[in-house]
This record gives C-alpha cells, structure tokens and sequence, in this order.
C-alpha cells in the first residue's frame, strides 16, 4: 500500500481532516432538515455507531436556521449542503454551521462566493469544494474528459478561494462512474495541498452501493489518497458509517469494533456454518472493541483461520475446537457453539 498522501490538516468543529490524523468517517442526514426534531434522532443514530462528520441539506432558509437547534441537541460536528443560493451559506453559518459544502455546479459567481468566503472567514469555517460529475459548471472544456473537467473545475474553484486568502478547503470529486472516480482523484491529488473527501455518488442500495463504493474508495485508500470518506447508499446513514469502517478495516488504516473471519462454507463442511456465522455477526453487532474472531467450518484452512484470531473455533461434525491467542483451550460441542465463542469474546474484551 502507498503511503499517505500528505495533507494540510483542518478543523471542522472539535474534528481534525487531513494531516497525521486518522481518516474520518462521515455521512448525511435524510431527513428533512426542518424537522429538527427527526433530525436530532437520526443523527444521534449516527454518533452511536461513531459517524464523526454529518452533512445536512439546506434546500431553504428554514433548513438554514434549523442548524442552530440541531447542533443544540447533538455532540457531531454539522457541514451544511449548500446549492445554487449562495445566501443559505451565509444563514448556514449565522446558524453555527461547523462546515459548508459548495458545488461549483451551481454556485460559482466570484462575487457570491466571495461573500460566502468572507463570512466563513470571520468563523473560522472550513468550506469543501465538491464537485460532482452530474453537475459540472458550463464553463468547463467539453473537449477533456469527464475527470478533466471535474479537475478543472476543483482547480478554478480553489484558485478563487485561494485569492481571497482562504485555505480552510477540502476537496471532493465524486462521480457514479468509479474509474471516472479514480483519475480525478488521481489527477488532482499531487496538484493540491488540501484534504480529500472521497466517494462514490449515487452508488445505489446496500447490495450493489457497498460493492461500487469499495471498489472505489478502496483503490484510492490503497493508493494513499483520501482523508474523510463517505459510502454514499440508498438506505439508513448508520449503514453507510458501517460500510466506511469496514472498508477502513480490511486496509488496516482504522481498528473499529470487532473484525469476522468466517469461510464461505462448502461441501466439507459438517455444521452450518453460514448459519453460525450470522449469529455470531448478529452478537458481535453490539460491541465496539476491536477483536479478530474466527468462525471456520473444515479442516483445511480452519485450524489455521482461528488459531491466527483472538478468539476462534474450527468447526467439525458435532464438534469444533476453540482456539485464544493461538492456542487450543477446549474442544465444544456443537449446541455450545456460539456460547462458549461469545464467552471467550466478553472475558477478552473486559
């Protein structure tokens, strides 16, 4: 794996993007912003699952104002998601927006963003630039390629923010299209000092999103680019935050809650073990240690899948041996499968 790109750190309420500090994990409300009250709940949901950055739409002014009471009710740090009126910004951050979200597809008029840049100033509010490919500005060249023009128009964007002497950016350039996805992250990343926010927009519901949305965020991770990801997906934001740390997981960059290995199972196999897997991804749901357990269901890579895990079993017919740090502790009997793992688990973690 590449080594991470290097970054100018900045501070979005008590969270620090970029630098040395840890990549970080955000999501958006789907909520209607306005009702403050439903707002607060889903967000609440989030920080239970340790979403650290949340994004919500501010379609009108009372979406705008409503921040000030959501921020009343949660611990997260809120980035407003502004488009096409630059005024929204300005009440966003009268509201006590900690972050601002602007599209250069529809608000890119230098006397708008100036304005907005001035008043971010005075807060100290760092703004991201976040260009989608399903909304570029008319002014970029039709003749480069979808990931040129996403460049081109991050670039033009960052140089109006940069001549009015702000520096508080972060950049995202996200499209469906995950190798359209990739170059643009690719082209922009030694051009600029400032964090990337990366993803895959619109990826879709949780089957397919989660799929494209590896596939890309992964490759970028791999490569060392990205400092805050999303996994954007149809369905409740809590969902998007566990696909983040999974994905942050399986490249070693995050610990977060428990880590399964369990084999796909096969005709070897002498127990159900999808089954068995599910229930212990089911127990393991509720704690929040890292810890490596292992569910393996035959001889062949199963001694050694749970011997290398914290806590492990290899499952035989009836039975199954139970491994800790290596070593074998008890042979079990399979109606205590799941108990005498879950035991094992609960005395690591204490």
């Amino acid at each position: 794996m590449n080594p991470r790109r290097v970054s100018k750190p900045i501070q979005i309420g008590n969270v620090t993007v970029g630098g040395n500090a840890p990549i970080v994990v955000q999501s958006m409300t789907k909520t209607d912003t306005k009702d403050v009250m439903s707002t607060i709940a889903q967000i609440k949901e989030l920080e239970d699952c340790d979403c650290q950055l949340v994004r919500v739409a501010v379609p009108d002014a009372e979406a705008a104002r409503a921040i000030r009471d959501i921020k009343g009710g949660v611990s997260l740090p809120i980035i407003a998601d502004i488009h096409f009126d630059y005024r929204l910004a300005l009440l966003a951050l009268e509201a006590g927006a900690d972050g601002l979200r602007l599209n250069p597809g529809n608000i890119s008029q230098p006397q708008k963003v100036s304005v907005i840049v001035q008043a971010a100033k005075e807060r100290n509010v760092p703004i991201r630039i976040g260009v989608n490919a399903g909304s570029l500005p008319r002014t970029t060249n039709p003749n480069l390629t979808l990931a040129e023009q996403m460049v081109d128009a991050a670039l033009q964007q960052i140089g109006l923010l940069e001549s009015l002497d702000f520096d508080l950016i972060k950049v995202s350039l996200k499209a469906f299209d995950v190798p359209t996805t990739i170059d643009a992250y690719q082209d922009i990343a030694p051009k600029i000092p400032y964090p990337l926010h990366i993803g895959i927009t619109e990826a879709g519901t949780p089957r397919r999103g989660i799929i494209r949305s590896t596939v890309g965020i992964g490759t970028l991770l791999y490569q060392g680019i990205g400092d805050t990801i999303r996994v954007s997906l149809s369905a409740h934001p809590r969902e998007e935050v566990i696909a983040a740390y999974e994905i942050l997981k399986s490249l070693n960059l995050r610990q977060h809650g428990p880590i399964l290995v369990s084999c796909p199972s096969c005709g070897r196999a002498e127990v159900d073990i999808v089954k068995l897997a599910e229930e212990v991804e089911a127990r393991l749901s509720k704690i929040d240690k890292p810890i490596k357990v292992a569910v393996m269901g035959c001889e062949v890579n199963g001694p050694g899948e749970a011997k290398d895990a914290d806590v492990g079993i290899a499952c035989g017919k009836g039975k199954a041996v139970l491994f800790k740090k290596g070593k074998k502790i008890a042979t079990i009997q399979e109606k205590d499968f799941v108990i005498a793992l879950m035991k094992e688990v609960e005395e690591m973690i204490r």
